[in-house]
């Protein structure tokens, strides 16, 4: 669901770390630990690995000591802010195959999408790419499901208008789902930038919102934990 996602997706080069989206439950965080323990993997932060704080929405961060991954950091999340529960993620997978068969599944890129819009400056830019590169992957005869997809989420200005002008019916369709889509569809780019600008502001606002009561129990976590020492 993070950078691994991105350089799969074609839209990174690389990815110092893995994240994870997981089915939190009892079973599955016990197969869990059994595959950190072959990673000699230990949590490097609070919270620590208890179900309860994956249920709230926060990241379980590790880092791995075995000799063929040391120093590799693995963060574990369950919930996300914008972003469907995990039964439905899981529906929407795409699974990409290495050369010797391995699956990997990924969050689909709309799911992806939605899971990157933060108040992290690195994440934006990165959303960008991921759409660009969907765009320019299906240069002819794109589906609606594409289209849509394009439409509600592009953030390169002068691909957003030519999408609006060429699927007219549909921009105006989805506009009340995005307004922007107003100034994309009259061709108007000075006032499309402003808006994505403007939507991205929001989207920071919220995420910072949501994280708000999340960080204050960290901070608490962290002080009981040097308490105890």
């Amino acid at each position: 669901m993070g950078g691994q996602a991105c350089v799969l997706y074609g839209a990174a080069e690389f990815s110092r770390d893995i994240d994870l989206a997981i089915l939190a439950g009892p079973a599955n965080l016990s197969r869990l630990r059994a595959a950190l323990a072959e990673l000699r993997a230990d949590v490097i932060a609070v919270p620590p690995f208890e179900l309860k704080y994956l249920r709230k929405g926060h990241a379980i961060h590790f880092r791995c000591q075995a000799p063929e991954v040391s120093g590799l950091r693995i963060d574990v999340m369950t919930k996300m802010r914008g972003v469907d529960d995990f039964s439905k993620l899981w529906r929407r997978r795409e699974t990409f195959r290495a050369d010797d068969g391995t699956p990997y599944h990924l969050m689909s890129l709309p799911d992806l999408v939605s899971a990157k819009k933060t108040q992290r400056d690195k994440d934006w830019p990165m959303i960008r790419r991921l759409i660009e590169t969907d765009y320019f992957a299906h240069p002819e005869q794109p589906r609606t499901r594409h289209l849509r997809f394009w439409l509600l989420e592009l953030r390169t200005p002068e691909i957003l208008i030519e999408v609006a002008l060429a699927h007219s019916a549909l921009c105006q369709n989805l506009t009340k789902s995005r307004p922007l889509l107003e100034f994309a569809a009259s061709g108007n780019e000075t006032a499309l930038i402003r808006a994505l600008l403007d939507e991205e502001r929001s989207e920071r606002e919220a995420d910072r919102r949501y994280w708000a009561p999340l960080k204050a129990q960290l901070e608490q976590l962290r002080h009981a934990r040097l308490g105890a020492k």
